[in-house]
Formats: C-alpha cells, sequence, structure tokens
C-alpha cells in the first residue's frame, strides 16, 4: 500500500506542478483563475501530505487525502476545463482532506 501511496503523491505532485504551468498560459476568467488556482494549491500540499503519511506509517490518512485530492480537485479542474458542473462532489473532497488531517493527527498517539 506504501508504494501506491507513494505513487499517487507523485502523480499528484506532477499534476498539480503541469497544470500550474497550463494554468500560467491560459486567458481565463477571473473567477476560473481563482478556481484552478485553489484547486491545484490543495492538490500540491495535500500532495506532500500524503507523503508525510506514508513516512509516519498513518495508511489511512494517506488514502483518505488521495481520496480527497481526488474528489475536491477534479470537479473543478472539470468545471475551469470542460464545463462540466458536478461540483456538489468538491464538498466530500474537502471533507475527506479534512477526516486525512484528523487521522494523520491521531495516529501521533497510536503505539508502534
Amino acid at each position: 500500500m506504501d508504494r501506491i501511496l507513494m505513487a499517487s503523491a507523485a502523480l499528484a505532485g506532477f499534476g498539480a506542478v503541469a497544470l500550474s504551468a497550463v494554468a500560467s498560459h491560459m486567458v481565463m476568467e477571473t473567477s476560473a483563475n481563482l478556481m484552478l488556482r485553489d484547486a491545484v494549491q490543495m492538490q500540491g500540499w495535500h500532495a506532500l501530505a500524503v507523503l508525510f503519511a506514508v513516512q509516519s506509517g498513518a495508511v489511512r490518512a494517506g488514502l483518505a487525502f488521495v481520496v480527497g485530492i481526488i474528489l475536491f480537485c477534479a470537479p473543478i479542474y472539470a468545471l475551469v476545463f470542460f464545463g462540466l458542473k458536478f461540483t456538489f462532489i468538491a464538498p466530500y473532497g474537502g471533507t475527506m482532506l479534512m477526516l486525512g488531517w484528523g487521522l494523520l493527527g491521531t495516529s501521533a498517539f497510536k503505539r508502534r
């Protein structure tokens, strides 16, 4: 599972950098640009969180982060790039990201 999470984190980090580069060359409305920036930042920061979770042995936190990245960021990217509106999923992704942080925090108190 650790290798899958590490690969997922690397893919998310790569994607965040690539999407940031794409966004810097696109001409978009201000609101779309802000949404894209926020999604890219969330993806990048949480890619690092996945790596930290794996290194800390908090696999469940890492899984929650990966699911959260997908559920939070994908609907925003779909809206900005393709005009597809299923942003109602994003709050579930945000909840998973918060759950990941909670699981990571509680893992500090578990015996190893």
